[in-house]
């Protein structure tokens, strides 16, 4: 299936920025390794931003149902301004009452 309002899709610039191009967000700097060996830095957040939204074609499956929304997640594959290449999960909500499609978070799919 392919993402409900993917064409709506949100992904905050705090969200890259600040938790996943982050090294030193208490969560997201461990993610922040992983995307700097792409080449990703965090004046590289709207390059992952597009990067993102190239997957949003791909097919998404929903994960779970929470007291929030649906949970989907699509697994694909990113380039990274290094010209290095991964596999890698995107997760997505839409919650309950709104028709828009939230990014959650990103980490490889090893």
């Amino acid at each position: 299936m392919r993402l409900p309002n993917k064409d709506k899709a949100i992904i905050p610039r705090e969200k890259l920025e600040s938790y996943l191009l982050s090294p030193i967000h208490s969560i997201g700097r461990y993610k922040a390794v992983f995307f700097r060996s792409l080449g990703y830095t965090q004046d590289d957040w709207k390059v992952l931003n597009s990067d993102f939204r190239e997957l949003l074609g791909q097919d998404a499956k929903e994960i779970e149902e929470t007291e929030y929304g649906k949970k989907y997640e699509i697994r694909g594959t990113i380039t990274g301004p290094s010209g290095r290449s991964a596999a890698i999960i995107t997760v997505w909500v839409i919650l309950h009452g709104e028709e828009v499609t939230r990014f959650v978070t990103a980490y490889p799919e090893d």
